[in-house]
């Protein structure tokens, strides 16, 4: 391994204009390889320095020897050196001194390969270093490469300098790329590993939809519009919410273009996934009334102990709020952050009735009262048993401790009484998570046994009060 001082330099220019090399790395690359080199040759123990010399060109290559006394033995040639001798390359020099001679750095044929390995290896770690701080800085944008190959059923997809790996789940469904396509995608993660930075892209984020927006619509670009949730099923369909910071945009239309034709390019990139484009509103049931577009909102009961709202809709709109597989509310659940309950106009006068005729069981409730418990989210008995004091007492005629105490105690002497089987409809059976929905409850069959059970408890309990009044009425 040997190269004049001109065919060096251009050497270290070369790398560092054809890889985007620091010339800084590059030299500090061939001086270690120079002395992993010259430390092969002179031994491990040897103390060593490799410096690149601007003026001459070369890579200096010193030995550090300890200066003895003449009379002394030396231990180790490569480590020591008699004074007189060290004299002649430093007049001043003094026993105990180290002193650095410089050595021929030219080299054997199995030590120069291990220079080329070390220079090989210092280059790669710095075109991977660069590699990972250029796209660590474009996480969360869009980039485009060339598909390449399947691995796995993973796509390699080629971004010029390095390879970006596309999952399989991140792929929309129905989706497939040829050796050569143009592939568009969200850069999601950036990890440096042993093989070097691995790019991790997305096609079926809600973020990659957002960004696309953003590279249709201007008004996102200049910050005037803010998508401010969004909700997708990848290839099928999403939603997404946007508000206007100025009064005299429309959110909506700004996203949709004249025409369509922002909205349409969209669409096309994610073939042919339908798009609803909503409007935000910090009104809960505003903002449900939307996401559950197009079908009609009869009506909204919030219980916000919950986090849950019964969505009512005429019987003909029942399948247009569900959406096929339960889709639309789903996706409007998941946008709003509500649990969603969507239940028909019929459905909901019978439950009402059956809520109602349940919560009267409980000793001293009338149907007004029985109609103001389940306004308050009650459906059952076991739920005002189950209830809070605080929440109870938000309940007209038990707006005291005192009261809310007694409604909960009688509630539960019923429940104790009857047992458990009497739970009321199935919906908002207690807490839940947000951003869930129901569909239609249906009653249980249990429930219905626990109502036949207390009706005939009820009917044997008013016997024994008429009998026991009759028999008071002969003794007197």
């Amino acid at each position: 391994m040997s190269l004049n001082p001109t065919e060096l330099a251009r050497v270290i220019e070369a790398v560092g204009k054809d890889r985007g090399i620091k010339r800084e790395i590059i030299v500090g690359a061939l001086e270690q390889a120079m002395l992993s080199a010259a430390q092969k040759k002179y031994g491990a123990n040897a103390i060593m320095e490799a410096h690149y010399n601007t003026d001459s060109g070369e890579i200096d290559v010193f030995l550090f020897k300890k200066v003895v006394d003449s009379d002394d033995a030396m231990l180790e040639e490569a480590e020591e050196i008699k004074i007189e001798n060290a004299k002649e390359l430093d007049p001043e020099v003094q026993i105990g001194d180290e002193i650095g001679i410089k050595v021929e750095a030219s080299f054997g044929r199995i030590d120069a390969q291990t220079a080329k390995q070390v220079i090989f290896q210092k280059v790669r770690d710095a075109e991977r270093e660069i590699i990972f701080n250029e796209y660590i800085t474009r996480k969360g944008e869009i980039i485009t490469g060339i598909a390449r190959r399947i691995e796995r059923g993973n796509l390699v997809i080629d971004l010029g300098k390095t390879d970006a790996l596309l999952p399989r789940r991140h792929i929309i469904p129905g989706e497939t790329f040829r050796p050569g396509d143009r592939v568009q995608a969200y850069l999601m993660d950036v990890m440096l590993s042993t093989r070097g930075p691995q790019i991790y892209l997305s096609r079926t984020v809600p973020e990659y939809l957002i960004k696309l927006f953003e590279m249709e619509v201007p008004e996102m670009r200049d910050g005037i519009i803010e998508v401010k949730a969004c909700a997708r099923e990848p290839g099928a369909r999403c939603k997404i919410a946007v508000i206007s910071k100025d009064s005299d945009i429309d959110p909506v239309g700004a996203c949709v273009g004249m025409k369509g034709v922002r909205v349409q390019a969209v669409i096309q990139e994610l073939k042919g996934e339908k798009i609803d484009i909503i409007p935000w509103s910090d009104n809960p049931i505003v903002f449900v009334r939307s996401a559950l577009a197009p079908a009609d909102i009869s009506s909204i009961r919030v219980d916000e102990r919950n986090g849950a709202m019964e969505i009512m809709v005429e019987d003909d709109q029942l399948s247009l709020a569900i959406g096929r597989k339960g889709q639309n509310v789903r996706l409007a659940a998941q946008l709003t952050g509500w649990r969603l309950d969507i239940i028909s106009k019929s459905k909901l006068s019978k439950r009402t009735e059956e809520a109602v005729f349940n919560l009267q069981h409980i000793e001293g409730v009338t149907d007004t009262l029985a109609q103001a418990i389940y306004q308050a989210g009650y459906l059952n008995l076991k739920q005002v048993a189950d209830g809070e004091l605080t929440a109870l007492m938000k309940i007209p005629g038990f707006d005291n401790e005192e009261a809310a105490k007694g409604l909960k105690a009688k509630a539960a002497a019923v429940v104790e009484k009857v047992g458990d089987l009497l739970a009321g409809p199935a919906s908002a059976g207690g807490p839940s998570d947000k951003g869930s929905f129901t569909a239609q409850p249906m009653m249980r069959d249990a429930k219905q046994l626990a109502e036949e059970r207390l009706k005939e408890m009820l009917k044997q309990d008013a016997a024994k009060s008429t009998g026991n009044a009759g028999n008071e009425g002969e003794s007197r």
